[in-house]
């Protein structure tokens, strides 16, 4: 029993040492080269939604709490549970922890490159969803916003900055955070299906407010953050060359060789041919 603990102990230590080594190497020898992308004019158009969101609705959604039907509520608080950052984050975490504990040097070629790809999907979605759940807690609790709870006590823009009370935790949304963020995970690996992805994170995205706990300015400002930050998360994948490619346009393009189903031989011959044919034109 010790002597198992203490290769997996010594496996574990080397395989995270390998990780960092790898990831400072490539930082070192890959330039700063990102895709020129208009930040300010996104920032500007999610601030100028959020508060035309704001002015128009957030006054009719508080008035309106309560007076939905239970039946209602009910189909929309099971959805609304996905939004919780655990359903994402936790996978996530035992696959690298799954990965960390495996004997690298023993896997075959094609079982080490399935479980790479899945390790780079579980980096990406701990970061993207990770890295914007702890700055939306940072948010909520600095800027204090009275959830619609209770509007007739303190009305559609009272702040408590700092009061840390999940009362004063309304802006922005953590769960409306978390669907930006895989939003913008499945945007980046499925580019061409990003309307059915939009679609679906933002439906629960906006069950928050339909059980009362936000007012729609607050989901439309967590989902634009979350989003923010899957994007983000990609561009440093992709130029650490996990998961993208070096991005040259207008964001990061998925490599040919990941794949998350299992890599077949017919599969893998037709990499192997378009690399004979790029080597030798």
């Amino acid at each position: 029993m010790l002597a198992t603990a203490s290769t997996l102990y010594r496996r574990s230590l080397g395989n995270f040492l390998d990780t960092i080594r790898i990831v400072k190497n490539r930082f070192a020898v890959r330039a700063a080269r990102y895709p020129e992308i208009p930040w300010l004019v996104w920032a500007l158009a999610w601030l100028l939604l959020t508060a035309a969101v704001f002015l128009s609705l957030d006054s009719a959604a508080g008035r309106m709490r309560g007076e939905r039907s239970p039946g209602f509520v009910h189909f929309t608080d099971f959805f609304t549970d996905f939004g919780l950052g655990g359903w994402y984050l936790i996978p996530a975490a035992l696959c690298l922890v799954a990965a960390n504990l495996t004997d690298w040097r023993s896997l075959s070629r094609r079982t080490r490159l399935f479980v790479y790809n899945w390790t780079c999907l579980a980096f990406l979605v701990l970061c993207a969803v990770g890295l914007s759940g702890l700055a939306v807690n940072l948010l909520k609790y600095g800027i204090g916003r009275a959830r619609p709870l209770y509007f007739d006590d303190f009305g559609v823009l009272s702040l408590h900055p700092f009061a840390m009370d999940a009362r004063f935790a309304g802006f922005p949304s953590g769960h409306a955070t978390t669907m930006g963020a895989v939003f913008g995970v499945l945007l980046l690996l499925f580019p061409r299906r990003w309307y059915v992805a939009l679609a679906i994170t933002a439906c629960i995205a906006s069950t928050r407010v339909f059980v009362g706990a936000h007012y729609p300015s607050d989901t439309v400002a967590g989902f634009g953050l979350g989003l923010a930050f899957a994007i983000l998360s990609g561009l440093v994948f992709a130029r650490l060359g996990f998961i993208f490619g070096r991005p040259s346009s207008k964001r990061p393009e998925r490599k040919k060789t990941f794949r998350l189903g299992w890599p077949n031989g017919a599969r893998r011959r037709e990499l192997t041919s378009r690399r004979l044919s790029a080597d030798h034109p």
